[in-house]
């Protein structure tokens, strides 16, 4: 378990998490209490900028500066909760943005990676990520869409932007028995979609409809889109 070192505020916004979980998360279904524990514990206030963080727990989304955002807490829960974690598990997260996702896994998996194609969000998530002690998550700049293969296989891999289809990359980097979450669809309009790899095979569920920009990349929609988290 990441040991965090929060400054003195944090108190402050406490009781702002503790509401988010309780009128945000659990009453429009988020049950896994992994998830719910996590999302109470981590300072989601150090995420944004200074000028946002009154706002640090609103239902909404809210930007983090590079035309980024964070995602809605609860589209970070119910993302999190189709993954299905474990503590033992190892985690690709694709779309790092903020690094506050990245620390919520890093809160539920034994290890995470982070692919983030914004240089300056990698570098600020980075260091943000260490100062709040998350020494086992990792971020790393580069074309998410291509994942991570030098840490392959993963056991959870989730993917924080909108894409035509599964980047195959991902799919050939998930682990058997593993899970992997990601907006599916049309640039303005996607569907979670879940698969369960099983050997050679691999099992597909759709999910909530939801709404993310497009993933930047090589399988992704090109270069000319934005990436968000």
């Amino acid at each position: 378990m990441p040991v965090r070192r929060e400054g003195p505020e944090a108190e402050n916004f406490a009781g702002a998490r503790e509401r988010m979980v309780a009128t945000q998360l659990r009453p429009r279904g988020i049950t896994d209490e992994r998830v719910l524990e996590a999302m109470a514990r981590v300072p989601r206030e150090r995420f944004v900028p200074e000028n946002q963080r009154r706002h640090a727990y609103d239902d909404r989304a809210l930007s983090i500066g590079e035309g980024q955002t964070i995602s809605q807490p609860y589209m970070v829960a119910i993302m999190l909760q189709c993954l299905r974690t474990r503590r033992d598990t190892t985690a690709l997260e694709i779309g790092g943005g903020s690094g506050y996702q990245a620390a919520v896994l890093g809160e539920l998996c034994d290890r995470v990676w982070a692919v983030e194609i914004v240089e300056p969000l990698a570098m600020r998530a980075s260091e943000l990520l260490a100062e709040l002690g998350y020494d086992n998550v990792e971020i790393v700049v580069g074309d998410g869409s291509l994942g991570l293969p030098e840490h392959a296989p993963y056991d959870r891999i989730i993917v924080a932007a909108g894409a035509p289809e599964i980047p195959q990359p991902l799919v050939d980097q998930l682990a058997d028995g593993g899970r992997l979450v990601a907006p599916i669809g049309s640039r303005f309009s996607q569907r979670l979609v879940i698969i369960e790899r099983q050997g050679e095979r691999t099992v597909h569920e759709d999910g909530i409809g939801c709404v993310f920009v497009p993933l930047v990349g090589e399988h992704g929609w090109g270069k000319a889109a934005s990436n968000k988290h």
